[in-house]
């Protein structure tokens, strides 16, 4: 069965009800923080291997809609970003890059050992490493093809595509139970430690708002597209969503104040959340679990011992760099999302956090701009790196 990008729309749209009402009605998943588009998302990958088992049923969807929505939630993360704003998260900025690059290596070392020890090539470490677990499914393609190309691996894209995918799901499905962990016994207002202010008390969201915002962020993807194509052929190319991330960023600190349009924080919200959730829930609509379980062995080893690593550096190191506080919970659930997912995956895991305890705005500003503006550049240079090193040689 082929779904047609209306088709592929409708379904991400039933993922994201069935979340919603799993999550009700299972106390587990709401206790656990665990986002809608991932809860949804599983249930459909159960019931769509079910359906192979049974029929031979194999259900494909549209990526049309995907790239565009990836790209519209990147652009309203930078139309959030009041660089007014910064300056009160830079230390807290800095700080979380100091526990994310050591991190990086450090999980490529992992999955680079675990290969060895499995007896598979040095590379299928890195696939099972910061390529895909912090890079996500378009890092882990264009690396894939290179070992393809470069060292002759045969099948090194469909191991690519599904360690992405199992990163993806772990990234949401760990982030949740972690904050809730580093949270227990702690009542909301006092684990927050955060008191309501001007700043975070925002109008709701409004149709014109709405409107207004779903105009800017289509402006940031034809900016972000533009400033992309300047760049094609330069030694380091950037991905298309910091291209629309850095967009977002113009228009809310530039261009918007130049001409004297308000930006709406709630109505950013609304449509950047949206968009967010519809890609998740697409997203997960790709997973076929009987092909992962073909890839199990060795794959599911390395990135099951990167999840145990990950939650482990989580809670020692995250948590406590980032101030043992409620803020810092937000924040090591995102640093699960994008340290084994995608920076998606790390916001739909603070908004889950943040839907129960109540606002975070350090967190939602330090994490998404360590996501997007400086987390694949550290990941290309850290991979430049360690590509160079013997045991990486033909």
């Amino acid at each position: 069965m082929t779904l047609d990008s209306t088709g592929t729309l409708a379904l991400a749209a039933a993922i994201l009800l069935a979340g919603r009402f799993l999550n009700a009605g299972i106390g587990v998943l709401a206790r656990y923080n665990i986002p809608q588009p991932i809860s949804g998302g599983l249930a459909f990958a159960l019931v769509a291997a079910a359906l192979h088992a049974w029929s031979g049923l194999v259900i494909e969807t549209s990526s049309v809609l995907r790239g565009p929505l990836l790209l519209a939630f990147f652009a309203s993360v930078g139309l959030s970003a009041d660089l007014g704003r910064l300056r009160k998260g830079g230390p807290k900025l800095v700080l979380f890059l100091a526990c994310v690059v050591p991190f990086l290596i450090a999980q490529n070392a992992l999955g680079t050992g675990m290969a060895i020890l499995l007896d598979q090539h040095p590379l299928i470490g890195l696939i099972g490493g910061s390529v895909t677990l912090v890079g996500g499914h378009g890092t882990g393609a264009a690396y894939a093809r290179i070992f393809e190309e470069t060292h002759s691996l045969a099948g090194v894209m469909g191991l690519a595509m599904a360690s992405a995918t199992i990163g993806l799901v772990l990234g949401g499905v760990v982030g949740g139970p972690v904050a809730q962990y580093l949270l227990r016994g702690r009542a909301p207002i006092a684990a927050g430690g955060h008191t309501a202010t001007a700043e975070d008390r925002v109008e709701p969201a409004t149709t014109e708002g709405a409107i207004v915002t779903t105009c800017l962020v289509l402006f940031c993807l034809l900016l972000g597209g533009w400033m992309a194509s300047l760049t094609a052929g330069a030694p380091i190319a950037l991905p298309d969503f910091l291209w629309c991330l850095f967009a977002g960023v113009i228009v809310r600190n530039l261009i918007a104040p130049a001409i004297r349009l308000p930006v709406s924080d709630a109505s950013v919200d609304l449509v950047g959340s949206m968009a967010l959730a519809l890609f998740l829930a697409m997203t997960m609509a790709t997973i076929r679990l009987w092909e992962l379980a073909a890839l199990a062995g060795p794959l599911m080893a390395i990135v099951g011992a990167q999840a145990a690593f990950a939650v482990i550096y989580a809670v020692l190191v995250v948590y406590r760099m980032m101030g043992r506080d409620y803020e810092a919970a937000v924040a090591t659930a995102g640093f699960l999302g994008f340290s084994m997912g995608a920076t998606a995956t790390a916001i739909a895991n603070m908004q889950a956090v943040a839907g129960r305890y109540g606002p975070a705005p350090v967190a939602f500003l330090v994490v998404p701009l360590t996501g997007a503006f400086f987390i694949d550049l550290a990941n290309a240079l850290v991979l430049t790196g360690a590509l160079t090193l013997p045991v990486f040689g033909e």
